[in-house]
């Protein structure tokens, strides 16, 4: 059975929301993390609801030696259905640290994205194209809001190499994204009722 566990991956959000006072950046944690348990459950068409995200957002990639730019909503939203198709929508997380401010939430983890090994293969990684994998890597991400608390993009990159692993699964290990969703499903809370950046 896999060490990891899909619903724990917010652990380190939600902790932050139990002790954070600040209405903000409390906002701005809970769209954080319906955001994250939307993505992982292949729900991404959700996140982008016009009081969660804005109008063209803008996503930065520095990952496995490749840099790349998502630029507005319908390449976002390509990247999310390849994802939510191939199950490379499900994450797991280690040692997450946060940080939140008036605009912004930053994130320091060790990061697993569950990939096909075709896709790996396809990048000229060594890996069995009938194969899942985890992808391990050591990230650093960015997520700037704007002055309504929509997420206007993010700016993820690999800061440590040396971290890098490529984690054959068993078939047993194997997420699909349906259980996910089943599993995340008590978990996806809508957003505050009242959002202090328009008071």
């Amino acid at each position: 059975m896999s060490r990891h566990d899909i619903t724990q991956t917010n652990r380190a959000v939600e902790r932050l929301i139990e002790t954070t006072e600040n209405p903000r950046h409390l906002y701005l944690l809970h769209a954080y993390n319906r955001h994250r348990y939307l993505e992982m459950a292949g729900r991404y068409e959700e996140i982008f609801a016009p009081e969660m995200t804005v109008e063209h957002p803008v996503y930065h990639f520095n990952l496995l030696g490749r840099s790349f730019t998502l630029d507005g909503a319908d390449q976002v939203k390509s990247v999310y259905s390849e994802w939510s198709k191939t199950a490379q929508c499900v994450f797991y997380v280690d040692k997450e640290d946060l940080a939140v401010g008036d605009t912004m939430i930053v994130s320091t983890s060790v990061m697993y994205q569950q990939t096909p090994g075709s896709i790996l293969a396809a990048e000229g990684i060594p890996a069995d194209h009938d194969s899942m994998y985890l992808v391990k890597t050591a990230e650093h991400m960015v997520w700037p809001y704007d002055d309504q608390g929509r997420l206007i993009g993010e700016d993820v990159w690999e800061y440590d190499e040396t971290v890098r692993e490529f984690i054959q699964l068993d078939p047993s290990d194997v997420l699909t994204v349906e259980q996910s969703a089943q599993l995340l499903a008590p978990l996806i809370k809508p957003l505050p009722t009242s959002n202090p950046f328009l008071a």
